[in-house]
């Protein structure tokens, strides 16, 4: 059901908000994000009349974490806790909340514990939710607070998303409100290999944007290396489009027609009796050829394993505990 038709029926504004928050390894940082979204809870209410509600998700944290969150929870009702049996990853971790939530709430915000997102555009969100939107996309405005080599990297990705033909929402992650219906509809996909930027965009809701200055990391450090980020950037291209295949198949048309032409000046030379030791080309020629065909192997491999994972229908998570949920 859309949320302006519920407010309709109940004759009321009211609106239960609940924050998805994906933990791992934030205890440095989570005694500021509490307070902080305790401030902005306070905020929503009395600009929105807004009920918000907090749930962190301890995606397998091996830090005092989960501890932090069941105090926060002993101490503040509105804050719940839900703690994952193992470390399943920022996108499993984000997909378990919003399961837990999304039947207790008009629409679910997520943002990730470091508030390096700025928590208090969610009231613009709230806002755009009341007018009839139903999936609202955080979106920084620039990268200053990123080194070179992430701003160059970032660039390079979007470029190569849109390119292999997913069409995701540039300079934007995974901080976002959305419905209640939009998160019952993306979570009625069942893939398990999971680019949840590029899924939201295939619902096909109404969308509305915020833009905001993303600040630097206040304490703790970032839990997305270059190992992470390039494995993200990988199933986020593989997940979404066929394009390199495609580009292998191309690959192979190029490599025939330069076989036929090297194989007709072959033969022209030999026929006029130039033929000489050819050791430098041939030897190119396999290493080129040989590195080209490991290429295509590799992403060959990379979506039969996509396929394998899927096929054995394994659950994205276990649950190990809740608080206050």
């Amino acid at each position: 059901m859309n949320i302006a038709s519920r407010r309709n029926v109940e004759g009321s504004d009211a609106l239960t908000l609940y924050i998805v928050v994906p933990c791992y390894n934030e205890q440095e940082v989570l005694p500021e994000t509490i307070d902080r979204l305790q401030i902005l809870c306070s905020q929503l209410a009395a600009e929105t009349g807004t009920n918000t509600r907090i749930l962190f998700v301890d995606d397998g944290s091996r830090d005092a974490t989960w501890s932090m969150i069941v105090s926060a929870c002993d101490e503040n009702e509105n804050i719940s806790g839900l703690k994952l049996a193992h470390n399943a990853g920022h996108q499993n971790a984000l997909w378990a909340g919003m399961e837990a939530v999304v039947d207790k709430c008009d629409a679910v915000v997520t943002i990730d514990a470091d508030l390096q997102d700025d928590e208090k555009t969610i009231i613009d969100m709230v806002k755009m939710v009341k007018e009839g939107k139903d999936i609202i996309y955080g979106i920084r405005k620039e990268r200053k607070t990123d080194t070179p080599f992430k701003r160059l990297t970032a660039q390079y990705f979007y470029q190569l998303m849109r390119m292999a033909g997913s069409d995701i929402v540039y300079n934007h992650a995974d901080f976002r409100m959305m419905t209640q219906r939009a998160v019952k509809a993306l979570l009625s996909m069942p893939e398990r290999n999971m680019f949840l930027r590029g899924m939201v965009r295939t619902l096909g809701f109404n969308e509305g944007r915020v833009y905001y200055d993303r600040t630097a990391r206040f304490a703790g450090e970032s839990k997305y290396p270059l190992r992470k980020m390039i494995g993200f950037a990988i199933d986020g291209i593989t997940s979404f489009s066929i394009v390199p295949l495609r580009l292998i198949t191309l690959s192979g048309f190029i490599f025939t027609i330069v076989a036929v032409l090297i194989i007709i000046y072959s033969v022209e030379e030999h026929v006029r009796g130039n033929t000489l030791p050819g050791w430098t080309s041939l030897a190119v020629s396999i290493w080129f050829v040989g590195g080209a065909l490991l290429i295509a192997i590799g992403v060959l491999g990379t979506y039969m394993g996509k396929i394998y994972q899927e096929t054995k229908r394994r659950p994205r998570y276990f649950t190990d505990e809740t608080v206050n949920l």
